[in-house]
């Protein structure tokens, strides 16, 4: 079998640029992200924007059980430490992640405060904060990078498509253009910055999908989350679904191991793969019986089968090569 191209030497034996390796590079060992929900809204729901909020959207599937707004900060910090050590024995290094909702939702006063008592906690190494891409200014940018020279500082940011069309059709609230001046600015400020994105949303067909990694490949990302398409009970997009499930087409388990390869195969070998598929409590679904799976048994799933394929992560990249796409808004 022939080996791994050496513009992929960082993958450290993957066949991926896994997140996990990342946060050795960074930290020299194993890093928990530990969720805080600390009561942020949406514009996307509070009127701001719209009231609607985006059709695919349940915040509830994703909290794990120690994450509850009435809970302190620093009790839902002690709580989730608890929680990884027991799950991870080697868990002792510990990132805070705001993550329900946009978490940039308030005036920079308040942000500093509500960072500030993660922060506090010793074993916190620093704060990833989930947001929307038409939520962040200079002044919160500015901010941020000056947490970054003390503390390791992450903004992800909720993109979803690069289609236009997709984002209103889900009741988005912004374009495509808003979240790539968000992650530019972002990095321009030296903060590291992820983005995630859904495959299947509504009219997005496996070739837009697919070059959609040409247009992230040109992003200055650091990481990408990838999920596939979820049909979240008490959802907009559930209420479609039920009414017109042929209007859907939800992966099933192997169909979507071999799509995530061949993205996986278009995508820069420089951006950190977090997440290849979504994972939540089955009771939260409409569909996808195949996600009852954990995710690690599915990431395993996709290294056989990369194996199997003899791939990996920028195999149809030639470095040094990259050219930037088409707008695929235009």
């Amino acid at each position: 079998m022939p080996p791994l191209p050496t513009y992929s030497c960082h993958f450290d034996g993957r066949r991926f640029n896994s997140y996990s390796n990342y946060f050795k590079r960074q930290f020299g060992g194993r890093v928990q992200k530990i969720s805080i929900d600390a009561g942020f809204s949406c514009p996307n729901r509070d009127g701001k924007i719209s009231t609607g909020g985006c059709t695919f959207c349940s915040n509830e599937a994703f909290n794990p059980s120690y994450c509850r707004p009435e809970k302190s900060i620093k009790q839902q910090i002690e709580e989730g430490m608890d929680f990884h050590q027991r799950r991870y024995r080697r868990a002792n290094k510990y990132l805070a992640y705001f993550q329900p909702f946009s978490n940039t939702y308030k005036p920079l006063e308040d942000l500093k405060g509500i960072y500030q008592q993660a922060l506090d906690v010793p074993e916190i190494l620093g704060i990833v904060i989930g947001t929307r891409p038409d939520l962040v200014d200079e002044d919160i940018l500015q901010f941020l990078s000056e947490l970054q020279e003390t503390y390791y500082v992450m903004l992800e940011y909720g993109v979803e498509s690069v289609y236009d069309e997709t984002l209103r059709r889900v009741n988005r609230g912004h374009d495509f253009a808003t979240a790539e001046r968000a992650i530019r600015m972002t990095v321009e400020h030296n903060i590291p910055c992820g983005a995630h994105f859904i495959f299947g949303l509504p009219g997005e067909t496996k070739q837009m999908m697919l070059d959609t990694a040409d247009v992230i490949s040109q992003l200055p990302l650091t990481t990408v989350k990838f999920h596939q398409l979820q049909i979240f009970k008490g959802t907009k997009m559930a209420e479609e679904f039920l009414r017109h499930p042929e209007a859907f087409h939800l992966f099933d388990l192997e169909e979507y191991i071999d799509f995530v390869i061949d993205f996986a195969e278009r995508l820069s070998p420089d951006i950190v793969i977090e997440r290849f598929a979504g994972e939540v409590p089955p009771r939260f679904l409409v569909s996808e019986p195949w996600m009852k799976l954990r995710y690690d048994q599915v990431l395993a799933r996709i290294g056989r089968r990369m194996e199997e394929r003899n791939t990996w992560q920028g195999r149809l990249i030639q470095p040094n090569t990259l050219s930037l796409p088409p707008n695929p808004n235009s």
